[in-house]
């Protein structure tokens, strides 16, 4: 019994505790009094009033907004899927067309939502875009053909979904600068989704066209808790190239990469150059060396090809005397740096000349000049919109005929500036400074750091960014160069150069049967895998030169690209064959 009675007041203590602990307790850490408890109560009894009477209003709010008549349930909504049933004639703005010139006209435009912004249950703001061209729409509530229901669902519509909206064009009282058109926006009546995204962004647009700068001057300038602009890595681009190919820069860049195309087929189109399209597929590799991609060619093995460089000379033994080509180039290099891929887009071609290799070389020089004249004048809307994004200066290109430097002459060049020294055998050299040590410091091929370090020097002392070397050691050009008559350890070879970047490499090719043979042999190229080629020569050829230029490279340098991924619309190199 004793035990029992133990255990009872063991119960009641504990349910002491327990109301003591449930207690609260005030500023002093000590239990409310009653009265404060009381006070207490009823102010949650009211929260909890406050609470109910919202919800209930919100609910009825709502059920008024259901049952509301949608006075413009005809000018917002989700068109059908357009399987060309049927045409009707309308008439689309294009954004870029637009200006305060248009005030009050009615303008149709289909576009995608770059950004949109709604405030309240009133207004929604849009940025729409059409490539690099941007205006903003504004969406607010009438009386008459814009009610609640469509502003709310402009505002549901997801980023980079294509709508169509029309509306009037209205001077604005002050510049726009979130957009390209800054003089007048759009008063949108009408909103329909054409095509509607269905998945989640990994990225937005708007954060893949912001500059380096832009985002570090957030980062510095952001307050703890505040957003930061979002940084969007280049493996992320290139894994969603598409949702990056629509930024306003990538618009901009690939007009321009049309344009270097353009020009350059223009030039020698009218200097009566042939287009030519010479197999991709090969029985033998083109430059004679190991960086080839091997293929299974039925019972036999092929290569992808290095170049058009082999058909080309076979056209000019054709008597086609002038030809050219815009096409894929394979390198099988395992090389992971910024300026290389595995295939890029090459601008080839070959002429013959009458005396001197010299005449072809001239007439590449004045077709770059031409090039990039062309860019300057006609692109110069889209330069400026990629230097927004990547800052650089302008590219100096000379009045007339550019810089030519015989190889050793840029050589005296680099030696005045500290490079090309003697490598001593067991001598310690600082690591820092190993790229200023060759071997053979009057003979051995210019490295990619004496490269940039030359073109920097060419560019303070000569106030240009184009220049040209002539003359390259034999021993570094392919087995087709002709030797140079007056001293056989150099070539009739060249290199252009863009900002102390190679883009162009060119020569005279020897178009003597025999000669040829004795050059491969010398190189280790075996002349029974090219007999074709060489049979071509047996048939006759007159002397000709040429070169290859890498379209991407040209962009890249001429842009200042931190990469060459970038100047490609979907690159290849050792790591990526998707997407």
């Amino acid at each position: 019994m004793a035990e029992l009675e133990n255990k009872v007041q063991d119960l009641s203590l504990k349910e002491k505790e327990v109301e003591k602990k449930d207690v609260p307790l005030g500023p002093d850490g000590k239990p409310l009094s009653k009265k404060a408890l009381k006070k207490l109560e009823k102010e949650r009894e009211k929260e909890k009033k406050r609470k109910e009477r919202e919800a209930r209003e919100a609910a009825e709010r709502a059920q008024r907004e259901a049952n509301e008549v949608d006075y413009a349930k005809d000018f917002y909504g989700v068109l059908p899927l357009n399987n060309s049933s049927k045409r009707e004639g309308k008439v689309y703005t294009n954004i870029s067309d637009i200006s305060a010139a248009k005030d009050g006209e009615k303008v149709l435009i289909r576009a995608r939502v770059y950004t949109s912004r709604l405030q309240g249950n009133k207004m929604c703001f849009f940025a729409l875009r059409q490539k690099f061209s941007t205006v903003q729409g504004l969406v607010v509530v009438n009386k008459e053909t814009i009610s609640k229901q469509m502003v709310k669902f402009c505002g549901s519509i997801p980023l980079e979904t294509i709508i169509l909206v029309e509306g009037i064009v209205k001077k604005s009282p002050e510049l726009i600068k979130s957009t390209t058109v800054q003089d007048v926006e759009i008063q949108i009546s009408s909103v329909f989704v054409v095509s509607s995204v269905k998945k989640q962004l990994p990225f937005l647009v708007e954060d893949a066209a912001r500059s380096e700068q832009q985002i570090k001057a957030s980062e510095e300038s952001a307050k703890e808790g505040d957003s930061k602009f979002v940084r969007v890595l280049l493996d992320t681009r290139l894994d969603n190239r598409v949702l990056d190919l629509r930024t306003p820069t990538n618009q901009a860049i690939f007009q321009i990469q049309a344009g270097i195309c353009r020009a350059f087929r223009d030039y020698l189109l009218n200097s009566k150059f042939t287009e030519i399209h010479t197999p991709k597929m090969t029985g033998a590799s083109s430059e004679g060396g190991s960086n080839v991609f091997s293929i299974k060619y039925f019972n036999s093995t092929g290569y992808l090809s290095q170049s058009p460089q082999l058909y080309k000379q076979m056209l000019i033994a054709a008597d086609f005397d002038r030809v050219f080509e815009i096409g894929p180039v394979f390198r099988a290099e395992e090389s992971n740096t910024y300026r290389h891929m595995t295939e890029f887009t090459g601008l080839d071609l070959e002429m013959a000349f009458d005396e001197h290799y010299h005449e072809v070389m001239g007439f590449i020089e004045n077709l770059f000049l031409h090039i990039f004249r062309v860019l300057k004048t006609e692109y110069s809307e889209q330069v400026a919109i990629v230097r927004r994004q990547y800052p650089s200066e302008d590219f100096l290109i000379p009045d007339q005929a550019p810089l030519r430097f015989h190889f050793k002459e840029a050589i005296a060049l680099l030696k005045g500036a500290g490079y090309r020294q003697q490598l001593e055998p067991g001598k310690e050299i600082p690591k820092e400074d190993e790229f200023r040590y060759v071997k053979d410091p009057d003979f051995e091929d210019l490295s990619t750091p004496e490269e940039r370090v030359l073109g920097a020097i060419i560019r303070e002392k000569h106030n240009t960014d184009f220049y040209v070397i002539d003359k390259y050691p034999a021993s570094a050009r392919p087995f087709y160069t002709m030797p140079d008559p007056e001293d056989p350890r150099y070539s009739n070879s060249y290199d252009f150069f863009m900002k102390g970047q190679e883009i162009m490499s060119g020569a005279q090719r020897i178009h003597d049967p025999e000669l040829l043979v004795e050059r491969m042999n010398a190189l280790g190229v075996d002349p029974n895998g090219l007999k074709d080629y060489i049979d071509a020569f047996r048939l006759g050829c007159v002397p000709h030169a040429g070169g290859g230029i890498g379209l991407e490279r040209v962009l890249m340098f001429y842009l200042n690209l931190p990469n060459i991924r970038l100047a490609s619309a979907f690159p290849r190199d050792p790591k990526r064959l998707l997407p």
